[in-house]
């Protein structure tokens, strides 16, 4: 089947749903492709809240600029950092207006968190469950708005080029231009959606480690599906161990213990209770993630511990339940009652700082393909995610996409000879344990020698090890008709391939990219 479309949407978190929301409208159509439902998504996940400036008395933009480079390491774009920073508010009023339910003071005002790298409290936080009050309010608004369509349980295969067309597309060919997607339905059929504006918002990478605070369907599909079409995927490299998730064997993905709480004033004992970050930096429990989430795995592997604690029994019980009902229930649910036991927590893979290339108005090295969110590289993270500004991100990118597409889309003509999918002589695998057991053996890899701490030796034995797995799943794909499972291990093996090869080509430790070979210098910082 063909279907066609003014905007075509590929994920459906915070970035999707509100980039969908400002370009529907009269005469103009939008399709939301989702793999499992709109609920699913990382957004709903994320505790802490939003990062922007709201308190002039005490903040300004100059301030949460400077946090952001700083936690970035430096390798932020200045220019992508102004624009986050000085469109947040905007972009608050927009979510307000959605119906975001931010928590507030007795007096009106925003009541609002700190949390590691910043200076001043700037975080908007509807209690800990930011994340899922934003999703729900988008989805209520997105279902209301008779523009767009909602394909869930849809999972996008490959976007159309001028490859499927019989052209030879390379990494140097000027004019690559996306056309639409294959999209694989419920059913089993390969669809053709051909729009004028194609839209990646499909989320991080976290399933490509076996221990994650990332929903199972962050395969990193828009970052391998763009990598494969020959557009440019930046940092890599860059991806964040969250240094706080509750440590529970067996738990995939793991609960996150957002930072707000050392923001709120916890503290990380090692499992004799010690109390350590002293010696680690001078701003202790409050330091950059990747500051904290090597120091925790310097103390377990120091002692040989699993995991290490962060202790909150000394602030007042009923302020804590009142500010994490939903860390205070998960954990009471496991015989853990944070008011009076401390909570074991581990690193987990977490964000991705990198991801495909875009320019300011958020489109990527491909002609009519937008990247916006976790999938992205706007240049706003540089080296490391200063905590709570990914949301933020994603809805200020996500207008200026939309401002730039309802621009240009009515100059763009929908291709119609773009062939069908072609599965002639495929089968549906005999065996799903070889696929079940191939992504295994990818979280393995990565998680042993791509983790917080990395060598080249580390490196070169994960590229060895990952080629065979590459090889054994290509023929896989081309033998098999398409399934969301042979096409999710496809893309993580793409997505370790690239995290792996670029952190190869850093020659240095920068932000959350630390090696064993290049010890950490000062960069020149200011």
């Amino acid at each position: 089947m063909t279907r066609e479309y003014d905007y075509l949407v590929i994920g459906a978190g915070i970035a999707g749903m509100s980039f969908a929301l400002k370009v529907a409208g009269e005469g103009r159509r939008v399709a939301i492709v989702c793999k499992t439902t709109l609920d699913e998504a990382n957004t709903a996940l994320a505790q802490g809240g939003v990062a922007s400036v709201t308190n002039l008395e005490v903040d300004d933009f100059d301030k949460h600029i400077h946090d952001t480079m700083v936690a970035g390491d430096w390798l932020s774009d200045p220019e992508a950092v102004r624009k986050v920073v000085t469109e947040a508010p905007e972009q608050i009023r927009q979510l307000i207006d959605w119906g975001v339910d931010f928590d507030k003071k007795d007096d009106g005002s925003f009541d609002l968190h700190r949390e590691g790298g910043h200076s001043e409290f700037r975080i908007l936080h509807h209690a800990d469950n930011t994340g899922y009050e934003i999703q729900q309010s988008l989805i209520k608004a997105l279902r209301a708005n008779p523009h767009v369509d909602i394909f869930e349980n849809h999972f996008a295969i490959e976007i159309i080029t001028q490859h499927h067309l019989g052209r030879i597309v390379t990494r140097r060919t000027p004019d690559i231009t996306c056309y639409g997607a294959y999209v694989l339905t419920p059913s089993g059929s390969v669809d053709k959606f051909l729009s004028r504006v194609t839209l990646m918002a499909t989320g991080g990478v976290g399933a490509v480690y076996q221990t994650t605070t990332n929903p199972l369907v962050a395969t990193g599909d828009g970052i391998a599906m763009v990598y494969r079409a020959k557009g440019t995927v930046k940092d890599m490299e860059f991806i964040q161990f969250h240094p706080t998730a509750l440590f529970h064997p067996g738990d995939r993905p793991s609960f996150l213990i957002t930072e707000a709480m050392r923001g709120y004033g916890a503290v990380l004992r090692n499992l004799r209770g010690e109390e350590f970050m002293h010696k680690y930096d001078p701003r202790l429990s409050l330091a950059p993630r990747d500051i904290v989430a090597r120091a925790i795995d310097s103390e377990m592997k120091q002692h040989g511990d699993d995991h290490v604690y962060l202790d909150v029994t000394h602030k007042d019980p009923e302020e804590t339940r009142r500010h994490f009902p939903n860390i205070y229930r998960k954990c009471l649910e496991l015989g853990i009652d944070i008011t009076r036991d401390y909570i074991p927590v581990a690193p987990a893979a977490h964000y991705l700082c990198g991801g495909i290339l875009v320019d300011g108005n958020g489109e990527s090295t491909i002609k009519r393909l937008y990247a916006v969110g976790e999938c992205s590289c706007t240049g706003l993270h540089g080296g490391n995610r200063l905590a709570s500004n990914s949301l933020i991100e994603a809805v200020v990118y996500a207008d200026a996409a939309a401002r730039h597409a309802l621009e240009n889309a009515p100059h763009y003509a929908i291709r119609t000879d773009v062939p069908d999918w072609n599965d002639e002589g495929t089968r549906h695998p005999e065996e799903m344990v070889l696929i079940t057991q191939s992504i295994k053996e990818v979280n393995q890899i990565m998680g042993t020698y791509v983790g917080i701490v990395r060598s080249n030796l580390r490196l070169d034995r994960a590229w060895n090890r990952l080629d065979i797995l590459y090889e054994e799943t290509e023929r896989l794909f081309k033998e098999s008709k398409a399934s969301r499972e042979i096409c999710e291990l496809r893309n993580i093996i793409n997505v370790g391939y690239l995290i792996m090869r670029q952190a190869k080509e850093r020659k240095e430790s920068r932000g959350l990219h630390y090696t064993l070979d290049y010890p950490p210098t000062d960069h020149g910082k200011k």
